[in-house]
């Protein structure tokens, strides 16, 4: 019988890439999500892969949630839905703490009722905030610079409680800058524009958009915050993996880096978007973000070692991607 998975946010832009994989693998996949953020065209791309069952509602009204339990058989839970973006939690913390935080205690609630024990759950290196040493490890001191790393990192505590007191079982992966699409460009990041820097670079690159650069002024070589890069596709590999080390028996909870282990500046990836488009963008200056740090970027040798995971798409290899995506869907998803 096949499982079934819970992907909440499976509207999202990882989140859609994690649904097609675990389609392609032969789960059944239950998406939930509000459509706030997300979009309805990437489900209805994705149902061709397999058994996709699409459920809007919202994590911060318990009554959704707890129905979804309610109505299927789930087997584990990948718990993407979140607000991302650093600047507009530097503008709006409540919404962030009630979305992330409290979204995430009504589904852990949802999860203990029905007796499901087992979650993926995506955090953030915006947990660690500004480094004491590089590359980042897991036992790096958290202390986040923004109250979207905030959000998160209390949700990784409260996870932790819920291990210990109803024995759930988890993995938590910290994600690093996220970039590039689905190789044959059916699914990507909708986001009109997308708040992530590859993507705009490449927006740019192709004239869908100007580019403009709207990062603080830091200490790095060349002014710009150095990130490290990791790809869409490589996050939901990282998830399949995670499915199947918390299937066995002898598994613990854990917490992973997922990253690619070098640090790109700002500057850096522009120029490598020019180069891999062979075009100088019009470069603009923008309203700088707030709630940024210099430099991080991953150790990620843990996820290697455990999981037998690491990235195997480049960063031109994630551009190439982000230019079909964009080819076909310029503005996005259509709605």
């Amino acid at each position: 019988m096949p499982k079934k998975i819970l992907i909440t946010g499976g509207a999202g832009y990882i989140g859609s890439h994690a649904v097609k994989l675990f389609l392609e693998k032969g789960f059944e996949v239950a998406s939930f999500d509000n459509f706030s953020r997300g979009f309805r065209e990437p489900l209805k791309i994705l149902k061709k892969y397999g058994k996709l069952k699409s459920v809007e509602g919202d994590l911060r009204n318990k009554k959704d949630i707890r129905k979804v339990f309610k109505e299927n058989k789930i087997d584990a839970v990948a718990h993407f839905a979140a607000l991302c973006s650093v600047n507009e939690s530097m503008e709006r913390p409540g919404l962030y703490f009630e979305n992330n935080f409290v979204g995430s205690f009504n589904l852990f609630e949802a999860m203990r009722e029905a007796g499901v024990k087992n979650i993926i759950f995506s955090s953030t290196c915006a947990a660690y905030g500004e480094t004491e040493y590089l590359p980042v490890d897991e036992k790096h001191p958290q202390n986040p610079a923004n109250p979207y790393g905030e959000s998160k990192m209390l949700t990784e505590r409260m996870l932790r409680w819920y291990g210990e007191l109803h024995d759930f079982k988890c993995v938590i992966f910290r994600y690093f800058n996220v970039c590039g699409a689905d190789m044959n460009g059916e699914i990507g990041d909708g986001k009109k524009p997308s708040s992530l820097l590859v993507q705009n670079a490449v927006r740019g690159a192709m004239g869908i958009e100007p580019f403009s650069y709207t990062c603080q002024k830091v200490d790095t070589p060349d002014g710009s915050p150095i990130r490290d890069y990791i790809d869409a596709e490589d996050l939901a590999r990282a998830h399949y993996l995670a499915y199947g080390y918390l299937s066995k028996k002898n598994s613990q909870s854990e917490i992973f880096n997922l990253g690619n282990g070098a640090g790109w500046s700002v500057k850096e990836i522009v120029s490598k978007v020019e180069q891999e488009f062979g075009k100088k963008m019009n470069k603009k200056s923008g309203e700088a973000r707030k709630g940024e740090y210099a430099k991080i970027y991953a150790d990620a040798s843990k996820a290697f070692k455990i999981l037998k995971w690491k990235p195997e798409k480049n960063i031109e290899e994630s551009i190439l991607s982000l230019r079909k995506w964009y080819e076909k869907h310029p503005r996005g998803y259509d709605n």
